[in-house]
């Protein structure tokens, strides 16, 4: 993220969740960078210090022989130039030296990752009941820092309820909770009358679509980034979900259409283009839950309005979760859980919570008046 990007965050209304976000990428380039530092330095120091002094020794002492007629003029050139290419080449290695370590430092946050436990799931298929979720006395920790507090809730099927709060107060790691992601470090979340590790992943995930802020495409064409949802969807299946996603008609414009390569993680397309990608993927997908994590967070004005219009026609006879920070998005929910340092502090209607004056209405506030601050602005 460059300085003026980060500054632009600063003056909108998710500042706080771009500036984590930027400072963990900060911390992350550190940590790798000083491991890399750590095994390479030595070998590095030697190669740029010691190896070029080699001709404070072969100079003199060519100069010695040669003065007392031991080697030719020819011999002390060449006493000169075979240090030198030398040098040289030993100076490549040094180079490959640090390449290698710098892998090595990225292999080691990799093998770090890769021995963490694995989830544990079983494998026969369960039946689910018609409930949906249930969280009872859910606690979770990162890194043994509590980010969730005895949470207690529960969801009907074909609702929508909406979590909110500030940066950190814990909505988007209940979205990844509620997506199996990971175990609560206390009591039990369960899902159509199943505690979550009782249920097969396959099972779960055909379940639940998990649409985030920064979903990743494939470098491969559009038509199959949008397959993923449903890899034995037909074309004309595809292309409804495009249609229906809002991206149909950006589709078109492309010089080869939907076998357009949308490039290395999707980067030849828009951050709102890709977003209806994923959205058309989760279309296609036809899961029962939809979980939007921020998916609105980072888009213009003109790509939410089509993102929005995509998110209405995904969720008709579904149930939707959304963790939002634009709080106009979520003003007809069902439900709106109120997050604030890891706790659940208020629930109800966006009418009866800003009736209530609270935490909701004071987030609430604060929005309204944002956004009439971008309009003065402008």
């Amino acid at each position: 993220m460059s300085l003026p990007t980060l500054l632009k965050c600063y003056h909108s209304n998710h500042s706080d969740s771009s500036y984590e976000k930027f400072t963990n990428a900060i911390n992350f380039f550190h940590d790798s960078a000083l491991a890399w530092w750590k095994q390479s330095w030595l070998w590095s120091a030697f190669v740029q210090a010691v190896m070029p002094s080699t001709l404070l020794g072969t100079l003199p002492v060519g100069a010695y022989l040669y003065m007392n007629s031991k080697i030719s003029l020819s011999g002390f050139i060449v006493c000169i130039i075979l240090p030198i290419g030398f040098i040289a080449h030993l100076m490549k290695i040094g180079k490959y030296s640090e390449q290698f370590n710098m892998v090595k430092a990225s292999l080691d946050v990799i093998e770090e990752f890769l021995s963490k436990e694995e989830l544990k799931r079983p494998k026969e298929k369960v039946i689910f009941d018609d409930t949906l979720y249930r969280f009872e006395n859910v606690s979770f920790a990162y890194d043994k820092e509590l980010v969730l507090k005895n949470i207690n809730f529960e969801l009907k099927p074909n609702t929508v309820t909406a979590l909110v709060g500030s940066s950190g107060s814990g909505k988007s790691t209940i979205a990844k909770l509620m997506a199996g992601f990971w175990d609560p470090s206390k009591g039990s979340i369960c899902y159509g009358g199943k505690k979550i590790p009782e249920i097969p992943f396959e099972q779960l995930t055909n379940e639940i679509s998990y649409v985030a802020q920064d979903n990743f495409l494939f470098n491969t064409s559009i038509k199959e980034n949008i397959k993923i949802g449903n890899p034995t969807a037909s074309d004309d299946e595809v292309i409804e979900a495009a249609k229906a996603a809002s991206c149909h008609d950006f589709i078109m414009e492309l010089e080869d259409g939907y076998n357009t390569k949308v490039g290395d993680a999707g980067g030849s397309l828009s951050g709102g283009e890709r977003q209806r990608i994923t959205i058309a993927r989760a279309m296609l997908k036809q899961s029962k839950v939809i979980i939007l994590d921020e998916a609105t967070a980072f888009a213009d004005p003109e790509n939410e309005y089509l993102i929005q219009s995509a998110i209405n026609n995904l969720i008709k006879g579904k149930t939707l979760i959304v963790v939002a920070h634009r709080l106009s998005t979520i003003t007809n929910a069902d439900t709106i859980l109120v997050m604030k340092d890891g706790e659940i502090v208020e629930n109800g209607t966006h009418e009866n919570l800003v009736k209530k004056d609270g935490v909701y209405a004071s987030l609430w506030k604060n929005y309204v008046g944002g956004q009439d601050n971008e309009k003065e602005a402008m």
